[in-house]
């Protein structure tokens, strides 16, 4: 393995980490390989063509992998430095045009070894194309490489590794490093700060890569940071799109930054992957924008700081805008959004609930997202073991003897859990506090992953579980306020702010939940509260739809509009089962 991954200015800790790193397998490093029509299309709107002075600029590819943009990346160099009287007599010239590292020395030794002998197919001197070759690589972890040049672009697919499989010392320096890394971001989230910092003035960033830090919460200081000094220039969703060589969870997305002031973002979404049709859309993109491809959408304001970033059609940003700022979001019309008890142990603290061995005083029904059917709740018979009192504090085990001895039975897997061992004199609290007056409250209960809104109403007879969240109002009537949650609106919504799931299904989490528009109870007339209150019982959405439109005073073109969107946001019952 090459001995720079190990200089001894890193602490021991540090090195042992990378050397870690380094050896884990394609999973581990989250190496997805990038389809050659993609690649191309990334140059392209990058603006790495062959017919500009490629020989004079700085392009970085901060995780090589395979080579899948340096081999096309060197062969629009050779060719414009050919153009330009360059010979393969003087390759060693070439020694600044080109940066990649790569951290897995497979990885490195493979696409170091291609590349000189593609520079000696071309003519060069097989030293002079290895000496070349060693300016270009390095192989580093690109989060921790010491080289600090100003870059003319920056392209590639950085890796897509959660924190968990990231070695806590090398986590902590991370953290240590990059300010966007948050809450549970990615490690493709700091190569975009990274990325983003090294470009010169003008120079751009071309990355494909999940889409989910444009909306979710981890992504909010990355986008913050983005947002000062950068320009998104382009983007294309590729949701559903085959963009790689092996399939991948996440949906990836092509966004292009370029450091200078803001202004119109060019977006695409779910182009065909073949050679014909990405051609064209860049042709689109790069010139006649929406005038020459329906594909493609001029959109103002995209890039909105650390908020989510809505890269939709100029019609639907519209309307969002427009209700936003008309209507107060979800909280500010008196609707409180939570999320049901995580136990952290669930084998223990819920089951049967005719058969959980402990008083009735520690016990509660149990709502889960399998009981909700339609617009009812089909109660299975779960309960939950509550270990708090009304005010909050924890129950005795002494004050009831069979609470005490089932817990005491489960100690060992209920004090192992790590909410436990951060409170060790209350080693048998779920991790969520339960407030058992939440049970008897009237409630609305949404699952969160679902193809489709279902919203339940709760008169107080359960707690919801975990997979559940909820809606309480002292000022709304919450049948009708479930109402506008069923409806197309609500989907539009969220379908707009929340970030996807494998399969296109939606997360009507409570971030998303509380972004949706709602008027106050006490403006709407007399009217637009009984068409309310009459469609909260239907399953039709032409009746539901009909009666958001009255509330919300919707036009007949923005009704229309609102179904459509909705309609391409929803999975089908069919394809959800």
């Amino acid at each position: 393995m090459n001995e720079t991954l190990f200089p001894t200015y890193r602490q021991p800790a540090i090195r042992a980490a990378v050397r870690d790193l380094a050896q884990a397998d394609e999973t581990e490093r989250g190496a997805v390989y990038t389809k050659p029509q993609i690649v191309r299309t990334i140059l392209d709107l990058a603006g790495y063509t062959a017919g500009r002075p490629l020989h004079r600029m700085r392009l970085l590819e901060p995780s090589f992998g395979g080579g899948d943009f340096l081999f096309p990346v060197v062969d629009r160099l050779l060719a414009a430095f050919t153009a330009h009287g360059g010979t393969p007599a003087h390759v060693r010239q070439l020694a600044a045009a080109v940066r990649g590292v790569e951290l897995h020395p497979a990885a490195f030794k493979g696409t170091r070894d291609a590349l000189i002998d593609r520079l000696v197919a071309w003519g060069a001197d097989a030293n002079d194309s290895a000496w070349t070759v060693d300016r270009w690589l390095s192989q580093d972890d690109f989060l921790l490489w010491p080289d600090t040049d100003a870059m003319d672009f920056v392209v590639g697919n950085p890796p897509y590794v959660r924190q968990e499989r990231i070695p806590g010392p090398l986590l902590e320096e991370y953290r240590r490093r990059y300010k966007t890394i948050y809450d549970r971001a990615d490690l493709y989230v700091p190569f975009y700060e990274r990325g983003l910092d090294l470009l010169a003035p003008g120079g751009r960033l071309a990355f494909i890569c999940a889409n989910r830090w444009l909306k979710n919460k981890y992504g909010g200081p990355l986008r913050e940071h983005a947002s000062a000094g950068f320009h998104l220039r382009y983007f294309i969703d590729l949701e559903g799109a085959p963009a790689f060589h092996s399939e991948v969870v996440a949906y990836p997305a092509i966004t292009v930054f370029e450091r200078g002031s803001a202004g119109i973002t060019r977006i695409a979404r779910r182009p065909e992957v073949s050679e014909e049709s990405l051609a064209r859309l860049v042709d689109a993109m790069l010139h006649g924008g929406s005038e020459s491809d329906d594909r493609v959408d001029d959109v103002a304001r995209a890039v909105a700081g650390p908020d989510p970033w809505l890269l939709d059609s100029p019609e639907r940003l519209r309307l969002l805008r427009r209700l936003e700022s008309e209507l107060p979001d979800m909280e500010g019309a008196g609707c409180k959004v939570g999320i049901g008890v995580a136990t952290g142990a669930d084998k223990v603290f819920i089951g049967k609930y005719d058969e959980l061995p402990v008083e009735d005083a520690r016990k509660l029904p149990l709502a889960m997202a399998s009981d909700l059917v339609g617009s009812s709740i089909h109660w299975r018979g779960w309960g939950v073991i509550n270990p708090f009192e009304e005010d909050g504090t924890l129950a005795s085990l002494d004050a009831q003897p069979r609470f005490g001895a089932y817990l005491r039975e489960h100690e060992e897997r209920v004090a192992g859990r790590h909410c436990a061992k951060k409170n060790v004199n209350g080693w048998y609290r779920t991790i969520d506090r339960i407030w058992p007056a939440l049970t008897t409250t009237p409630k609305l209960l949404i699952p969160d992953i679902k193809g489709e809104p279902t919203v339940v109403y709760d008169e107080g007879q359960f707690y919801p579980h975990h997979n559940l969240y909820y809606v309480v109002s002292d000022r709304w009537e919450l049948p009708a306020l479930g109402t506008i949650l069923r409806s197309s609106l609500a989907v539009m919504f969220i379908s707009s702010y929340c970030v996807r799931m494998s399969g296109g299904f939606l997360r009507f989490q409570a971030q998303y939940l509380r972004r949706i528009r709602v008027p106050r109870w006490e403006d709407l007339t007399d009217v637009q509260r009984q068409v309310l209150r009459d469609a909260s019982t239907s399953l039709d959405l032409d009746v539901i739809d009909a009666a958001v439109a009255t509330a919300y005073r919707l036009t007949a073109h923005e009704v229309e509009y609102v179904r459509r969107a909705s309609d391409e946001a929803r999975v089908p019952r069919k394809a959800a089962s």
